[in-house]
């Protein structure tokens, strides 16, 4: 399906609503303003295979535009508004955009990125300037019906360079109808049984490729998408309440927001109408995931994937209480686990985790990294590590390039952030590995305090205190750093590469 067809059966049904404003866009007028932005693009000269960049705010523009694109048979590369003018006119050369569009709270870093890119076209949403067009009056002026020749295109996303520069994830493009089905439609409808009922609360920024492809996916299928500008965990519960929202995702981060609510917050909103709540993106420390379904029910759904889309594993409540910690059992692709040497492993050892058989993928112009993310049978990985049980269920170790190495014994970091998490005291944690003549390299606990607890050398020991406890001396971080905030991304991720070079700097002998 696609939304054009439900345009035809449905048109006055919702789309698309902000929540912030409540402003709502049918599929009627999603129809006709994506057709006349198809037109546009045809109009610049652009054809299928071609690649068109944005840089939009959570805004009716990302469907608007991204149904155009898809319809035209292009790439959409969809760049984060929270890079600097620097990174995002690295994707714009790299990723070979023809195009770039923008929203109007994205104008200044537009502007600062396109200094060095004089001949790109360039357009805000409306309200033009000498540097940018209007694209509102420009595709005003033509058609509201289908341009001629249309074909599906696709998302050119790239990756949210928590390990390293951005890497554009390219597929290839679709060879059938323009509504045809997707993996995502198919594990929506099969898993989490959307349809054209759904009513799906959007909580993260549409640049990301699970938000994005998500809420296209909702449409796709005929529900209708609630976005939220921003997320805020208690507005994410009187959405719900007030839309009779079905569906939604989240980020582990998202969780520790509301279950850090007051209790009479959390009782206050009525959650029944929920059927499917899916989280990924990020690592969910079991304490947390358990209470999320102790509060919501069995209706907390997890999968596990990558902007690659190589692979997908998935698991529901009732799988994951008997199995707590995994991220579930191949849903696209198959599992393999292998040591260093490409040798697979047998269920229970930890290794490096690929899937064979899925959607292929390669990294734009860097056939090095593409060659490195697969390895000599055509297995394709996300770079993680962990392991597989008896039953088929994958549990995640961390990422390898993450992995401490202190005293010969191999530290996962995620496990040290999973249990930090959990103190009160804390409202996020990050664990890094820092050169140490000693050890190798030594494990410090990074600490974002909660709202008004003091942080202080008793809080440190403290907290030194509750790790050893739990996971033993090995693991214990040796130094407990507190700091105002983590750089984190919206979806979760945490910018650990920065951190640690920070960290690495400061301990690096001067020249």
């Amino acid at each position: 399906m696609h939304p054009a067809e439900h345009a035809v059966r449905f048109p006055g049904k919702a789309a698309i609503v902000m929540a912030g404003s409540g402003d709502r866009i049918s599929y009627g007028q999603l129809d006709e303003r994506s057709n006349a932005s198809a037109w546009q693009l045809r109009a610049l000269g652009l054809r299928r295979g071609d690649v068109v960049a944005t840089l939009f705010a959570n805004t009716p523009e990302v469907f608007i535009f991204g149904w155009a694109a898809q319809r035209a048979g292009l790439y959409q590369t969809a760049i984060s508004n929270k890079l600097s003018a620097r990174d995002v006119a690295y994707i714009l050369r790299d990723s070979g955009a023809s195009l770039l569009v923008v929203s109007p709270k994205c104008r200044d870093l537009a502007t600062a990125a396109l200094a060095g890119l004089p001949d790109l076209a360039a357009f805000v949403w409306n309200g033009g300037d000498a540097r940018l067009g209007d694209w509102s009056a420009a595709a005003a002026r033509h058609p509201v019906t289908p341009i001629p020749d249309e074909s599906a295109g696709a998302d050119l996303l790239y990756s949210s360079g928590t390990t390293g520069r951005p890497k554009g994830v390219m597929p290839a493009l679709p060879d059938g109808p323009i509504g045809a089905e997707t993996p995502l439609t198919r594990m929506g409808s099969a898993l989490y049984g959307m349809n054209g009922e759904t009513v799906y609360l959007s909580s993260s920024p549409l640049y990301h490729a699970a938000p994005l492809r998500w809420a296209m996916a909702v449409q796709q299928l005929g529900g209708t998408v609630i976005v939220m500008e921003r997320f805020d965990a208690e507005a994410a519960l009187r959405l719900i309440e007030r839309h009779r929202v079905t569906h939604a995702t989240f980020v582990p981060t998202h969780f520790v927001r509301m279950l850090k609510l007051p209790e009479e917050v959390r009782a206050r909103h009525d959650l029944s109408s929920l059927r499917a709540v899916v989280h990924a993106a990020a690592p969910c420390p079991v304490p947390v995931k358990k209470a999320m379904i102790e509060w919501f029910g069995p209706v907390i759904h997890e999968y596990y994937s990558g902007t690659e889309c190589c692979g997908i594993t998935a698991l529901s409540s009732q799988e994951w209480l008997r199995k707590p910690g995994s991220v579930g059992r191949a849903v696209l692709g198959t599992l393999h686990v292998t040591d260093d040497d490409g040798n697979e492993l047998p269920a229970g050892t930890t290794g490096n985790i690929f899937f064979g058989d899925g959607p292929a993928f390669r990294y734009l112009n860097d056939p090095v990294k593409t060659a490195a993310a697969h390895d000599h049978r055509g297995w394709a990985t996300l770079g993680d590590i962990g392991h597989v049980d008896a039953d088929g269920y994958l549990f995640l170790s961390d990422r390898k390039s993450f992995m401490i190495i202190s005293g010969g014994v191999n530290i996962y970091p995620q496990e040290i952030e999973n249990l930090l998490v959990t103190h009160p005291a804390v409202a996020d944690a990050a664990v890094i590995g820092v050169p140490c003549e000693e050890m190798g390299e030594m494990v410090i606990g990074v600490v974002q305090p909660a709202p008004g607890v003091v942080a202080d050398a008793a809080l440190a020991e403290e907290l030194r205190g509750f790790a050893r406890a739990a996971l033993g001396g090995v693991k214990t971080p040796r130094r407990i750093d507190f700091v105002d905030e983590l750089p984190r991304e919206p979806t979760g991720k945490l910018f650990k590469r920065a951190l640690r070079d920070s960290y690495a700097a400061a301990v690096s002998p001067a020249p």
